[in-house]
C-alpha cells in the first residue's frame, strides 16, 4: 500500500510540474509586461517562501540550522535567482515558447554534472548530449533566436544553472521536507531583490489586470505548487527524473502561447524542439537502463 501511495504522490508531483510549469513561461510573459523582470521573480518566491515557511512552521515543522540555511540558500541562488531571473531578463524579447524549448535542455546538463558526484556518462547518454547540443545549434541557426547569441547563450545559462543547483542539491545538509522549498525561495527572492534594486529597478506605475493575474498564478500554482513539487521529487526520484518535466513543458509553453498569446513558432523551431527532445529521451532511458 505504501509504495502506491508513494507512486501516486509521484505521479501528482510530475503532473504539476509537467503542466503547471509549462504554462508559467506565457504566465512570465504576462507578468512583465508590467514587471521589471527581477522585481516580479523577487515578488513572486519572496511571498510564495514566506507564505510556505509560516504555513510549516504553524504545523510544527521545526526552525532550520545555520547549516540546513546555508545548503538550501545556495540551491535558492542556482534555481530560482540566477536560473529563473535569467529566463524572466530573457522573455523581454524571445516568445515563451522559445525560452521553454531552450530549458527543455536540463536533463543533458544535469547528467553531465552528476559526473562532478560519480556519476558514470554512458554512450546512449553521451549520444542523447551530442543530440540535444546539436537541436541547440539548430535552434540558433534560424527562428527567433537566429543571430540574437546573447539571448541564446543566456538562455543555456539559465538550463545550466538550474541543472547544477538540482545536482548540487542532492548532496548539501538541507531541512527536511518542504521546508528546504521554502527556504530555497527565501533565499532566492532576497537575491533577486538586491539584484533588483543594483540594476536600478522601481515599482510599475500601472500595472495590468493581466500581470496581477500572472504573478497570482506564478505565485500560487508555480511556486507554493509546482516549485514544492519539484523539489519533493529531488529529494525522492533522480534528478534526472525529476526534470523529465522538460519533454511537457515545451509543448504545453507552445500550445498556450500560441492559443492565449498569438505567439508565432517557426517550422526550425517545431524541428529543433523534436532532436532537442530525442536527445533527452536518450538521456532519461540511458539512467533508467543504468538504475535498473
Amino acid at each position: 500500500m505504501g509504495d502506491k501511495n508513494q507512486a501516486l504522490r509521484i505521479a501528482l508531483a510530475l503532473f504539476c510540474t509537467y503542466f503547471i510549469w509549462g504554462s508559467t513561461y506565457l504566465a512570465i510573459k504576462f507578468g512583465i509586461e508590467s514587471f521589471p523582470p527581477f522585481l516580479m521573480g523577487a515578488i513572486r518566491f519572496t511571498i510564495a517562501g514566506g507564505v510556505l515557511y509560516v504555513a510549516l512552521h504553524m504545523m510544527g515543522a521545526s526552525s532550520p540550522t545555520a547549516q540546513e540555511w546555508r545548503g538550501s540558500a545556495i540551491v535558492g541562488l542556482l534555481l530560482p535567482a540566477i536560473g529563473h531571473g535569467t529566463v524572466c531578463y530573457v522573455q523581454q524579447t524571445v516568445s515563451s515558447s522559445l525560452a521553454a524549448l531552450s530549458i527543455a535542455t536540463a536533463p543533458i546538463w544535469m547528467a553531465i554534472f552528476s559526473s562532478i558526484w560519480g556519476h558514470h556518462i554512458t554512450r546512449q547518454e553521451w549520444l542523447g548530449i551530442a543530440v540535444g547540443l546539436a537541436g541547440i545549434v539548430l535552434l540558433n541557426m534560424g527562428g527567433a533566436l537566429h543571430g540574437d547569441y546573447t539571448s541564446a547563450l543566456l538562455l543555456i545559462f539559465a538550463a545550466a544553472s538550474w541543472s547544477f543547483g538540482s545536482v548540487w542539491g542532492k548532496h548539501l545538509t538541507q531541512p527536511k521536507g518542504l521546508m528546504a522549498a521554502a527556504v530555497q525561495m527565501l533565499a532566492g527572492g532576497a537575491a533577486l531583490t538586491i539584484w533588483s534594486t543594483l540594476t536600478g529597478e522601481t515599482w510599475p506605475a500601472h500595472i495590468s489586470d493581466k500581470s496581477w493575474g500572472a504573478m497570482v498564478f506564478l505565485i500560487v500554482l508555480g511556486s507554493l505548487v509546482a516549485y514544492s513539487a519539484y523539489q519533493w521529487l529531488l529529494k525522492n526520484v533522480r534528478p534526472l527524473v525529476a526534470s523529465s518535466n522538460t519533454f511537457v513543458n515545451p509543448i504545453v509553453a507552445f500550445t498556450v502561447g500560441i492559443w492565449l498569446a498569438n505567439e508565432k513558432v517557426a517550422m526550425n523551431e517545431y524541428v529543433a524542439l523534436a532532436v532537442i527532445l530525442v536527445g533527452v529521451f536518450l538521456v532519461l532511458t540511458a539512467e533508467n537502463k543504468e538504475a535498473k
